[in-house]
């Protein structure tokens, strides 16, 4: 029976018969034994074997180069190297699968955008490889979080007539050469890869109280930002009976259980990112879990930002969306810390926001943290009828197209609020990487569709 290399790695003795299988990472010979580092993807150290010259499979060392797969059998035993509990006294070796010397990933470093050009190989690259096992824990603590709290999970579709965002960027969904073509199209209509679940979400929040949604998501925008791509994860949790402070306040304590989630629950992996990514992330992950968040209105954030005398290449002023490079100073400058601005213009803001009572500003909030700016946007959604109504008109949205969602206005109508979570976003806070790109496993963004 195989054995994964994590568990042999943290055995409580030795045993007398174990087998692991696995990529050799190194392989040193001499003349009576070789040196083997195996790993097998279960987390990011390497098991060391040594293969007495004679063994049965020693006639095939030579084609267990880097990136071949191999089986070794053999006692696990106390390690007389450093930085190591265990190692393999190998009594048999086995060559399941060859890596010619044309492997990309010899032992040296690789740029990420060589490693981008071989998305298929790079989970074998250890930083990688810690990448997507800290993606994995990530969303099962996502799914934790709101089970703990009585959320439901709610599947939302994938392709939709609605365009929740209301800025038309996205992905037409059609079988016909010739889009233009609606009736004859195989839903009859006008449909899209999906920008959010959040509609169909509050369907479901108004029947079920608490839901959270969490899938692929899809934005047809022109942008080639380190943080932006074209198919992403979104998390977006709904509640009835919500007001917009319940709604900052689950966000704020969600992305503090998340980073406490990856402190506690690691497996090691974070090690690599504070060695060779970021050295200060250990420091800024602490004071997220530990440290208050900041509060501040969208009106201060914009009084403040002018008056730091900071030549932004965005100018500032009331009434515009607030940039990274703003949402950075608010985090890294001046509060130094996880920030939420809240109540932001109306006229930046998309129909569904609920209008405070200046009929100048929304109930929306995002929320903000260092090296990444927002992480989370969110709102108190519009629950009158007439004021959701008025707001559709002022957006040029038809009430034909929103027919069943102004139904959740008109039977049984109930305060309600929900924010998303770019999961990216929150991998790359939590990993220090510096490029969204790196934190899906094959990235979708303008130009770029391989794998």
């Amino acid at each position: 029976m195989r054995t994964l290399i994590k568990h042999a790695l943290l055995s409580a003795h030795p045993q007398n018969s174990i087998t692991v299988k696995g990529w050799v990472r190194t392989r040193r010979d001499s003349k009576e034994f070789s040196f083997i580092e195996l790993n097998d993807g279960s987390c990011l150290a390497n098991l060391q074997c040594i293969a007495d010259v004679g063994i049965p499979g020693y006639q095939d060392i030579q084609k267990m180069s880097t990136g071949a797969a191999i089986g070794i059998t053999g006692k696990l035993i106390e390690s007389q190297g450093k930085g190591q509990t265990w190692e393999i006294q190998a009594t048999t070796l086995e060559l399941i699968g060859e890596a010619p010397s044309d492997f990309p990933l010899q032992k040296k470093g690789h740029t990420p955008e060589f490693l981008r050009s071989i998305s298929h190989l790079r989970p074998r690259a250890n930083l990688y490889g810690a990448v997507f096992r800290m993606r994995s824990r990530l969303a099962n603590a996502v799914h934790r979080f709101f089970q703990e709290r009585d959320f439901t999970l709610v599947h939302t579709p994938i392709i939709t007539s609605s365009d929740c965002e209301g800025a038309g960027e996205m992905f037409r969904v059609t079988t016909q050469e010739n889009a233009s073509k609606q009736d004859d199209d195989f839903f009859g209509k006008n449909t899209y890869l999906t920008v959010s679940g959040q509609l169909e979400g509050e369907a479901f929040a108004t029947a079920l109280s608490n839901i959270y949604t969490f899938g692929p998501t899809f934005r047809a925008e022109n942008s080639h930002t380190t943080r932006h791509a074209s198919e992403f994860w979104m998390i977006e949790p709904e509640m009835a009976f919500c007001d917009l402070e319940g709604d900052m306040n689950l966000a704020e304590e969600f992305v503090k259980y998340l980073v406490q989630d990856v402190l506690e629950n690691n497996e090691g992996d974070l090690d690599i990112f504070y060695k060779f990514v970021d050295k200060d992330l250990r420091q800024r992950l602490k004071f997220v879990a530990e440290r208050p968040f900041q509060r501040v209105s969208y009106t201060e954030a914009v009084e403040i930002l002018i008056a730091s005398g900071e030549q932004f290449e965005y100018p500032v002023e009331w009434g515009v969306n607030l940039q990274s490079e703003h949402e950075r100073y608010l985090t890294e400058k001046h509060f130094k810390c996880p920030t939420t601005v809240y109540n932001y213009p109306k006229s930046v803001k998309p129909f569904y926001m609920r209008t405070n009572d200046d009929g100048k500003t929304v109930t929306a909030m995002d929320l903000l943290v260092p090296g990444i700016g927002e992480i989370i946007g969110g709102a108190q959604r519009e629950e009158r009828l007439e004021v959701l109504e008025a707001n559709m008109k002022e957006h040029g949205l038809s009430k034909e197209d929103y027919w069943w969602y102004l139904d959740l206005r008109k039977y049984g109508s109930c305060p309600h609020a929900g924010f998303g979570l770019g999961f990216e976003r929150m991998l790359m806070f939590v990993t220090g990487m510096k490029n969204i790109r790196d934190v899906i496993p094959f990235a979708r963004t303008p130009g770029h569709c391989e794998f």
